[in-house]
Formats: structure tokens, C-alpha cells, sequence
């Protein structure tokens, strides 16, 4: 049980013979003191515990320190009543500091809004959904982040795995991984912000660890990329734009389709592409090969300056409105990925088509043709061990070989 006292402190002295006011905080025969003011003893009822009338500023230091003194037997209550373990000096600290709210749906609401405020929509979204899916996981309360243990997340687990009905799947279990990289950037900013104590983190060794399964990619490969190319279609018709769009992403490393979309006229400078990613804010430069000028070529007629969009989808957009912009980069993706069934149907490829497999078909046409420092470049990662990762999908000349050494008789 902790205890609190109002005190002078006697360990300090100064030459005027006066002592610090203090408040004394007791718990598990460890002491930790916060200090007020330099006081007279013969101004000091130690039996009243207060600051005596005599003291020109007696009233103002009994205000603060029975406020401090309330302050501190609130929060020993609070964490005794939670069964939270806590030293004297964490009840000091929160009475110095203060303490922000540790709501963790509070700091999530925070969290979205920043990142739609920052035009991050593309995270915003997904992670408002998961923050939601957790919510409904408890019910509609609150929680405190302190209240967030490895068993409360192994229940959640099991519950998202539940509602999905999908234990086993690997996209069920990304699911997961994905909410629960969610709840470690919050809690990592709590703790950071004050609002949570590091001892509670549930996360890492011998508690709740993030693993994503594996995945296979599947990109196209030359023969299907030349397919596409060799299709016939109705010039300026939107299945025959869905074309252009995907092949231009595939021809500049596959970059993503938001990026595409945001292309202007003015990105494209000494037969170079020079523009900065959405994901990242990562700044590129990219050749231009006569592929993708023959592409380009085909738009300038609806080219009105040379801060223009290259391509129409956000020519009408608001640029003021970032969630507008981010609305109509979505309704596009929908569109183009209609139009690219009906392409790979036309090209007879069997494999789905969509605008990312783009990029995982410029992965699969690369193979270990291009080193993976060189791949690491195009590709715009921050770290080699993810080229090498994502490159991985793609490499199967030694397993295949090693295959056909043994069966091969």
C-alpha cells in the first residue's frame, strides 16, 4: 500500500536554515519526493501538515500542495484499483508532468486525422477500418492503453479469425498482422507522447510478435507482356487507355498507379520522368524509352499546360482537396482493373490481371537478369533484404534445377 506525505524535506538545507516543502510518496519502502518551495521550519505545521497563516504566501502554497496531495492518492487508487504495477517515482513523474489521455481510441482518432490531413489516404482508410474491427472486438469501449496485455490481443486474434472463418488462410492471418502493426504504431506513439508506460508494451520478444505469412507473386511474363502489346484495340477507347496506363507502369519498373496518375507534363524532363512518390515522398528519376514516349505521345493532344496530368483521371479533380483526389485514383483503379479482365481475356493469359500485377510482372521478367543493388533502385526500396525478398518470388532456376537433377533419370 503507498502512502503520501506532506513534509520538509531534511536531506537539503540551505544557509537561511530553510528546507524544501515536499511531498512524500511511499510504496514498497522506496521513497520519491516531489519538491514545491523553500520554506521555514517555523513556518511549517507538521501536524496540520500545512503552510502556517503567518507566511505571506501561505495560501497559495496550501492550494497547491493539497491539490498535488489529492493528485497523487487519485492516481495510487487508480493503479491499486487496476492492479497496475507502478513505482513512487511513476506517480512523481505524472504529478510533474501531468498525464495526457491514454485513451487509445482517442490517440487512433488522432492518428487518422493526421494522415488524412496529410493526404495518406491509402493508409488512413484500411487503418480506420482495423481500428473499427477493434473496437467492435470490445464492444464499443474504450480501452486504456495500459489495458492492452498479449492475452487481450491473443483474444482478438482469435476473434478476427473467427468472424472471417478463415483460420489457416494466409490472408486471414495478413488481417492480423495488418491490425496489429496498427495498435504498435499507436502504442508507440503513446509512449512516446507519455501516454503509456513502456513496461506494458505487448509486443516483441516472449509476447505478441508480428509475422506475415508468405505469399506467392505473380507476374506476367514476356510472352504475356507481348501479348497484351500486340492486341488490337480502338484507339482512344477506354479499354485501349487501361492498356497504355498498365504498360507505362510496367515500363518504368513497374511503378505504382497512383504515381501514374499523378504524372504531369512538367515531370518529364531530358527524356526522363522525374517525380515523387506518393508512398514514400521518395523523389525518382526514371529514363524514358521509346515505349513509354509513344505512350505519352498519344495524350498531348489534350496537353493544355505543362503543369497538366499526362493522363485525364484527375484533370477535373479538386487539388485542393486531397480526399477528392484520392477518391478519384480509387474509382480509376476500379475501372482499369474491369477493363484488364477483359484484356487478358482477349490476350488468352489465365492469370488474374490487375494494375499491380505490373510491377510483379516487371519482377518476374527481371529474374536475376538485373543485380538486386541495381533492383533495389528501380524498385524504390529502402532496404536490400526486401528486393531480395520480393525479388524471391520470382527466382526458381536452382530449385527448378536441382528438381530435374534428382527426377530427371
Amino acid at each position: 500500500m503507498a502512502t503520501t506525505k506532506l513534509m520538509l524535506y531534511k536531506g537539503k538545507k540551505k544557509e537561511d536554515g530553510t528546507l524544501l516543502l515536499s511531498l512524500r510518496i511511499t510504496h514498497n519502502r522506496k521513497a520519491s519526493y516531489l519538491f514545491f518551495d523553500w520554506l521555514s521550519e517555523k513556518h511549517w505545521d507538521s501536524n496540520q501538515m500545512r503552510v502556517k497563516k503567518s507566511h505571506p504566501n501561505a495560501q497559495r502554497l496550501n492550494h497547491r500542495i493539497i491539490q498535488k496531495l489529492a493528485e497523487a492518492n487519485d492516481f495510487i487508487l487508480e493503479f491499486e484499483t487496476k492492479r497496475k504495477s507502478f513505482t513512487s517515482t511513476d506517480i512523481v513523474n505524472v504529478l510533474k508532468d501531468g498525464r495526457k489521455d491514454s485513451s487509445f481510441f482517442k490517440l487512433a482518432e488522432e492518428y487518422i486525422n493526421e494522415l488524412r490531413t496529410q493526404g495518406k489516404f491509402n493508409r488512413a482508410n484500411p487503418d480506420s477500418s482495423r481500428i473499427k474491427l477493434f473496437k467492435e472486438f470490445l464492444k464499443g469501449s474504450d480501452i486504456q492503453f495500459h489495458e492492452i496485455d498479449t492475452a487481450l490481443l491473443k483474444r482478438f486474434k482469435t476473434y478476427i479469425l473467427t468472424k472471417t472463418n478463415q483460420r489457416g488462410n494466409t490472408s486471414a492471418e495478413r488481417s492480423v498482422m495488418n491490425t496489429f502493426v496498427v495498435i504498435r504504431t499507436l502504442f508507440n506513439r503513446a509512449i512516446t507522447e507519455r501516454r503509456a508506460d513502456q513496461k506494458d508494451y505487448p509486443f516483441g520478444k516472449n509476447r505478441i510478435q508480428i509475422k506475415f505469412p508468405e505469399t506467392v507473386k505473380i507476374g506476367l511474363d514476356e510472352k504475356e507482356i507481348s501479348e497484351i502489346e500486340s492486341l488490337e484495340l480502338e484507339h482512344y477507347s477506354p479499354i485501349w487507355h487501361t492498356r497504355n496506363v498498365f504498360l507505362f507502369s510496367f515500363y518504368l519498373a513497374g511503378i505504382r498507379i497512383s504515381d501514374v496518375l499523378n504524372v504531369r507534363w512538367s515531370d518529364i524532363q531530358d527524356d526522363r520522368i522525374i517525380y515523387r512518390m506518393n508512398k514514400n515522398n521518395k523523389v525518382d528519376s526514371l529514363k524514358l524509352s521509346d515505349k513509354v514516349k509513344s505512350i505519352i505521345n498519344y495524350y498531348r493532344h489534350d496537353k493544355k499546360s505543362k503543369h497538366d496530368y499526362i493522363f485525364p483521371e484527375l484533370k477535373k479533380a479538386n487539388q485542393k482537396d486531397l480526399k477528392d483526389i484520392n477518391a478519384k485514383v480509387k474509382t480509376a483503379v476500379k475501372k482499369f482493373n474491369k477493363y484488364l479482365k477483359d484484356i487478358a481475356l482477349q490476350a488468352e493469359i489465365d492469370k488474374k490481371v490487375t494494375t499491380h500485377i505490373a510491377r510483379h510482372s516487371f519482377g518476374n521478367i527481371a529474374g536475376d537478369k538485373i543485380s538486386p543493388q541495381m533492383l533495389q533502385k528501380l524498385y524504390r526500396h529502402s532496404h536490400l533484404t526486401t528486393t531480395i525478398g520480393y525479388q524471391g518470388n520470382f527466382i526458381h532456376k536452382d530449385t527448378d534445377e536441382a528438381l530435374d537433377s534428382v527426377i530427371n533419370f
